[in-house]
Parts: structure tokens; C-alpha cells; sequence
């Protein structure tokens, strides 16, 4: 597992990719707090808060692990390499393991130079400082949480086909869906009956629901399950060449 990961963090930062994403990640997101005028912008709202940036980054991550993660399994069935590499004394799970932290690890790289943006808001409150730090790092984490729920669903998209572009298109689709599709199909008539197990589903309730500062058991509980159903998922995907 740790040779796949050491690799997949190669292939990161030894290509554009890596450092494309951040960049775009991080270029977006000032722009949008800082510089384009709307209510999204912190100056334009007046409050010192980073709520802005925790409404904007879930949907620009909707994105972005996909990008990530499209390569992943289709570039190596496109080349044949993913043979190669099945021959090799790794098993299945570590192999989808490894390739899940890598792109956790980048996920974490994109995120740090965010914390600067604490920094900002703390310089601009008033009293200076004023701040709700359990909020601020409760969203940090749960930002962290559903970028790794994503990177879960990119990598089974990428295990599906050898074409990454639709690997991303899948990803982005289903990513949508368990985002904000889940919590749309509320309004439909009929569907209130299950409402709980629709709010249970649904990635930004969770998100939600940690981002106020208070983590719940409940909600780690979903993020842990939901990446393993689709990294099982992905593993299934791989096991099925032997049928």
C-alpha cells in the first residue's frame, strides 16, 4: 500500500495535475472572497466570517477531486499498466487504500494554505480576534470530510471505465447528487415519508451539522461509511476481472 501511495503522489506532483488543482482551488476561492463583488465576498458582507468560504468550497471541490481522482484506475486500464500492477503481491484493498490516501493527502495540501485566510478574518474582526473557533475548525474538518467522501466516489467512477474524462463526468454527477441532488428530491410530492432517510443521505446535511462546531458521532459515523461503501465498491469493481 505505501509503495501505491508514494506513486500516486509521484504522479501528482511530477505532472501539472496537483499543482493545477491547488492553484485553481486556491486562485477561486480568493477571488470569490475577496475580489468579486456579491455576498459572497467577506468585505462586501461586513461580518468577519468564513462562512463564505465553506458555502463556496464544497462546490468548487465538486470539481476538483474529480480531476483528482479521474486518472486513477482509467488511465491504468487504458494503458494496460493495471495488470501489471495486479500481478504484483499487493491485494485489492491495499491497492484502492493507497490510492484513496493519496488523494486524501492532496485534499489536506490544498486545504492548508487556507488556514491564511483565518488569519485575515482574525486581523479584521472587531474587537480584533473575534472569531468562533469552534465553528472556523468544525468547518475545516468537515470540509476535510466531504472532499474525502468525493475522492471515494472519483475513484470508483475511475475504476468503471478507461476513459477519464467520463470517469469525471460520472464522478461530478454522483458527487452532485449525494451533495445537493439528495436534499432537492425533498421537495418532490410524495417523498416526505422518507424524508430522514433522505436527510441521512445526503452529504451536505452532514457537512452542515459538523460545520456549526459541534462533531457529532453520528456524523463521522456517515463520512467513515459512506468512503467505505465506495472504496468496497471500487475493490468489487476490480475483483469482478476474475469472474
Amino acid at each position: 500500500m505505501k509503495s501505491v501511495l508514494i506513486r500516486e503522489l509521484q504522479n501528482f506532483f511530477s505532472s501539472l495535475t496537483g499543482y493545477v488543482i491547488a492553484i485553481v482551488f486556491l486562485i477561486l476561492t480568493g477571488l470569490f472572497l475577496w475580489v468579486l463583488p456579491g455576498s459572497i465576498n467577506i468585505l462586501d458582507s461586513g461580518y468577519a466570517s468564513l462562512e463564505s468560504l465553506f458555502y463556496i468550497a464544497p462546490w468548487l471541490f465538486l470539481f476538483l477531486v474529480p480531476a483528482a481522482t479521474m486518472r486513477m484506475f482509467s488511465d491504468e486500464k487504458r494503458y494496460g499498466t493495471i495488470e501489471l500492477i495486479l500481478t504484483r503481491p499487493i491485494s485489492d484493498t491495499s491497492l484502492v487504500i493507497g490510492k484513496f490516501i493519496a488523494a486524501v493527502i492532496l485534499v489536506l495540501i490544498i486545504l492548508i494554505p487556507t488556514l491564511t485566510f483565518v488569519f485575515s478574518i482574525y486581523s479584521l474582526g472587531s474587537p480584533i480576534g473575534n472569531l468562533d473557533w469552534a465553528a472556523t475548525w468544525g468547518s475545516f474538518i468537515g470540509l476535510f470530510l466531504l472532499a474525502s467522501a468525493y475522492a471515494s466516489i472519483g475513484i470508483f467512477a475511475s475504476s468503471l471505465t478507461d476513459n477519464a474524462i467520463v470517469a469525471f463526468m460520472i464522478s461530478v454527477t454522483l458527487c452532485f447528487l449525494f451533495y445537493s441532488g439528495i436534499s432537492m428530491a425533498l421537495d418532490l410530492q410524495g417523498l416526505s415519508g422518507i424524508r430522514e432517510v433522505f436527510l441521512w443521505l445526503s452529504i451536505s446535511e452532514h457537512y452542515s451539522s459538523i460545520s456549526r462546531g459541534v462533531i457529532d458521532l453520528r456524523d463521522l459515523i456517515y463520512f467513515i461509511s459512506f468512503a467505505t461503501t465506495f472504496l468496497a465498491l471500487t475493490r468489487l469493481k476490480l475483483e469482478s476481472r476474475k469472474w
